[in-house]
């Protein structure tokens, strides 16, 4: 696989696009005004419990409390306890109390109204590992699929595990490291997690304990892999910062970490601007001549198939199989590049061959594969969907480059000028008959006031005669389609 990394750098706001094979897959965008708490540490303050949802609000400085629930806090284990031993889950009133100060991490970064999620099991991540202080149990990441790598790297762990009483999970980038970087990186967790230990005894609620890196830095530590062909940075600052950590965390790849010092911006050159355009549109065309329609609400996300201008050559059923394939590989990419989490439902279009059906679901699991992000993908429903998930921690793109429209708050259309018009009409209507007033004049849009001049002149003048008074029509800029005011004079 042909990969690259490319850090784009502006005053305030840095973005990472992940590009394999010429199209781009990922982006990642961190801005100073707005930057996410997701890996962060905090020690806060219990500030409500509530037994009904099984949860707590904790005060960890941010505006918006942040929510904590029972499962997500680590009950106290007996010491001759196995980790494998099934637990009942305690009542949140037995596991904290109002006021109490908690050491509690962030795993979903506060999303739309909903503030952030906590849970109490401390997780540390680095290049190889992520250790689980509360834990001992050592996981190895499920992409490792070759069983006596799994071992391999399961022993060079387990001593240090079993010795200092925590947990590890090997992270996929671990694969065929020797011994001596793993051993690196567990003693790099041991010093991080001594000063996370220190810094929370002194700190006072709502501080923050331990942040995660900046972008570039996590970037390079969690993407930078063997396929990565290079790291090209538009900063010479933000390079020679990215080097250094990349020289002392992974020094067998650092040379691929370069500096781009060219004219044209490095998002031009490689067309990530144009594919970010694209990513916010609603409509994703596909080669053969279908398309993909995106809907996305608070709750889940609607993926619609259709045909559009492909026909087929043989039949209905072929046309159907052949553009589903399509959709599937493009579907795969969409949601990683536009960050979509939660509820996914796809709608493909109908087909009757189940042999097509578990084909088109490969295909799309294929293209999930590549996903770093958790996914789960079920089989097609009676009525043909595939509902599947995708762990969603942060915003979407479209939610962190977006705001809802002035002119349809969200809604994503208007009132039509005809409408609006008569509208307008029942509104001059009441209005006369409640105030007493000589003049009437209606401030409307100029698509509006157009209209009912050309073309509704007619019903203007038998409004006149029924209310007894004239009317007079002023066009305004500043009115969107369906807005407008009836002044009485």
């Amino acid at each position: 696989m042909n990969a690259e990394l490319l850090i784009n750098v502006t005053p305030r706001e840095t973005r990472v696009a992940l590009v394999e094979n010429g199209l781009l897959q990922e982006l990642h965008i961190e801005r100073s005004s707005r930057r996410g708490v997701l890996g962060n540490i905090y020690k806060g303050r219990v500030q409500r419990v509530m037994p009904g949802m099984q949860a707590a609000f904790v005060d960890i400085g941010l505006e918006r409390a942040a929510f904590l629930h029972a499962s997500d806090i680590v009950a106290a284990r007996p010491a001759d306890a196995a980790e494998s031993e099934p637990r009942p889950q305690p009542l949140i009133t037995s596991l904290v109390h109002e006021g109490q100060d908690i050491v509690v991490q962030v795993i979903k970064d506060p999303i739309g109204s909903k503030g952030a999620r906590l849970t109490t099991e401390i997780s540390m991540p680095s290049r190889y590992l992520v250790l689980l202080p509360d834990s001992r149990t050592v996981g190895v990441s499920s992409r490792i699929d070759d069983e006596d790598e799994r071992q391999r790297l399961k022993g060079i762990v387990q001593a240090h595990a079993e010795a200092k009483r925590c947990g590890y999970i090997i992270r996929t980038n671990a694969e065929g490291v020797d011994a001596a970087f793993i051993e690196q990186d567990i003693a790099y967790l041991e010093r991080a997690i001594g000063v996370l230990r220190q810094n929370a005894q002194s700190a006072k609620a709502g501080d923050c304990v331990y942040e995660d890196l900046s972008l570039p830095m996590r970037a390079v530590r969690d993407m930078l892999r063997v396929e990565v062909a290079s790291v090209t940075i538009d900063s010479r600052e933000t390079f020679e910062k990215v080097a250094r950590f990349a020289q002392k965390l992974m020094p067998d790849l650092a040379g691929r970490i370069r500096h781009y010092g060219g004219e044209r911006p490095i998002f031009d050159m490689y067309s990530v601007e144009d594919e970010i355009g694209r990513a916010l549109d609603k409509q994703v065309p596909l080669k053969s001549g279908g398309y993909l329609v995106f809907d996305q609400t608070e709750a889940m996300t609607s993926v619609d198939i259709n045909t559009g201008s492909f026909l087929g050559q043989k039949n209905l059923e072929e046309t159907a199989y052949r553009t589903n394939l399509e959709a599937a590989q493009s579907v795969a990419r969409q949601l990683r590049l536009r960050n979509l989490g939660g509820i996914i439902v796809i709608d493909f279009i109908d087909m009757q061959d189940e042999e097509h059906k578990r084909q088109v679901l490969r295909t799309l699991e294929k293209g999930l594969a590549a996903d770093h992000v958790k996914t789960t993908v079920y089989d097609f429903s009676p009525l043909g969907l595939v509902e599947m998930t995708r762990k969603r921690t942060v915003e979407s793109l479209q939610r962190q480059l977006c705001e809802p429209c002035a002119a349809c708050a969200g809604r994503g259309y208007i009132k039509t000028a005809e409408t609006v018009i008569y509208e307008i009409f029942r509104e001059v209507t009441r209005a006369v008959r409640q105030f007493e007033a000589d003049k009437v004049m209606v401030m409307a849009a100029p698509k509006v006031v157009a209209k009912i001049t050309e073309e509704e002149s007619a019903a203007v003048a038998e409004l006149e005669e029924f209310i007894g008074k004239d009317i007079r029509f002023q066009p305004d800029e500043q009115y969107a389609q369906d807005q407008f005011d009836v002044v009485l004079s």
